[in-house]
């Protein structure tokens, strides 16, 4: 009987194995994850989760009963060490070997720690798993003075659900403004207002270069010469894709596990989907490693239907969320350095929305509570025909219209 092993019990190996059996596999599944949880959802603990709206038991993608009707076998608390591909087996930790037919690398990606002074002292935290979203709940309390370092999407929505717990907030960031790795300043500069005025301090062009206290974090220290007082603080500077256990396999690497348009690898009968994968994008002629919710479960999808034979190519529009406060933030598509911005609507006023357009195309659009807007953003990127400025930017215009005209 054929077997199929996904290295990863997260988003992407849970869509997986559900698709595998969704799409008539009949063979032997394993799944191995290095936590003890099954397969379970991320964005709410920074947000539902860690704010004490969301329980435990919302947060998994099926319930514990379902990975045994479908006679998928859980790993659990199991890491991946070592590949060999040439007997095809996975490595674990605990000395044992789990061999293959087909391989699907679905590892996803880890958090990345300050190496700085003090960073090992109680309450220094990140934020990537529910045993990370535990321990901060059990440290904030209401009046908690809370240090965020980064000001990226997990920093901001942390920042944002720490506040409405009623802690202190100061964030700590060494660019001009939230966002400013992936949107445009004026963007992020738009967000840092709504934050402030919901009492988040920001230390812009700063960085924390050590932490201070005895045993438990007491301080944040920055390259200024700051000594930020606080009670925790959390980490939020981005993550690498954990693909170090792949050291040696043969498969071929940059900025994660390269793949082509279905999923495969370098190495015979071994895909890789999700936060791990640099994948080629057939529309768009490039390599793109993306970490965002949506990606990690299409990408699962068409992963396994390719492991079966039945493979498309992977052409997504680029679509991410965000939740801070009241304000709902969707992103679709590929903005880059240059576009032209086209605003409809105009902060502080409220809802707007950021249009990008390149070469009189839409690209891509930033929405902030205008669900139907983002619709129709959508279908005009994808038909991608040319369009009036003016009329993006004209609320009286009708971008639903607008969409079917294309």
């Amino acid at each position: 009987m054929e077997r199929i092993v996904v290295v990863g019990a997260n988003l992407a190996g849970g869509r997986a194995v559900e698709t595998l059996r969704g799409e008539g596999f009949d063979g032997q599944i394993v799944l191995i994850g290095e936590e003890r949880d099954r397969p379970y959802e991320r964005p709410p603990l920074s947000k539902e989760y860690l704010a004490g709206t969301k329980e435990h038991s919302k947060l998994f993608l099926r319930p514990a009963h379902y990975y045994e009707d479908e006679r998928i076998e859980l790993l659990l608390g199991q890491r991946a060490t070592r590949l060999d591909a040439a007997s095809k087996t996975v490595h674990l930790a605990n000395g044992h070997t789990v061999s293959y037919d087909k391989l699907l690398i679905a590892a996803g990606a880890t958090p990345r720690r300050l190496r700085v002074p003090g960073a090992e002292l109680t309450n220094v935290f990140v934020l990537r798993t529910l045993p990370d979203a535990d321990a901060i709940r059990a440290a904030l309390q209401r009046g908690a003075r809370v240090v965020v370092v980064g000001a990226g999407f997990i920093g901001m929505e942390v920042a944002a659900t720490c506040r409405q717990l009623g802690a202190e907030v100061t964030v700590v960031e060494p660019l001009s403004a939230p966002l400013e790795a992936v949107l445009p300043r004026q963007i992020g500069e738009q967000l840092a207002a709504i934050h402030r005025a919901h009492g988040v301090e920001f230390r812009f062009g700063e960085k924390v270069v050590g932490f201070r206290g005895h045993a438990r974090v007491e301080q944040a220290l920055t390259d200024s010469g700051a000594a930020i007082t606080c009670d925790l603080a959390i980490v939020g500077i981005g993550v690498v894709p954990e693909d170090g256990w792949l050291d040696g396999a043969g498969i071929a690497r940059q900025n994660g596990v390269l793949v082509d348009d279905l999923c495969r690898t370098s190495m015979p009968d071994v895909w890789a989907a999700g936060d791990v994968a640099n994948w080629w994008h057939p529309e768009l002629r490039r390599r793109l490693r993306v970490e965002h919710y949506e990606n990690a479960q299409q990408q699962a999808v068409h992963a396994a239907k390719a492991m079966l034979g039945n493979g498309t190519p992977y052409a997504p529009l680029l679509y991410f969320w965000s939740d801070q406060y009241d304000r709902n933030l969707q992103v679709v598509g590929y903005p880059e350095p240059g576009d032209q911005l086209v605003w409809r609507g105009r902060p502080p006023h409220e809802p707007w929305a950021v249009f990008f357009l390149r070469e009189e195309r839409l690209v891509a659009a930033l929405t902030v509570n205008m669900v139907r807007e983002q619709v129709a953003a959508r279908q005009i990127i994808r038909k991608g025909g040319a369009v009036d400025p003016a009329a993006l930017a004209d609320l009286d215009t009708d971008l639903r219209a607008l969409a079917r005209a294309l």
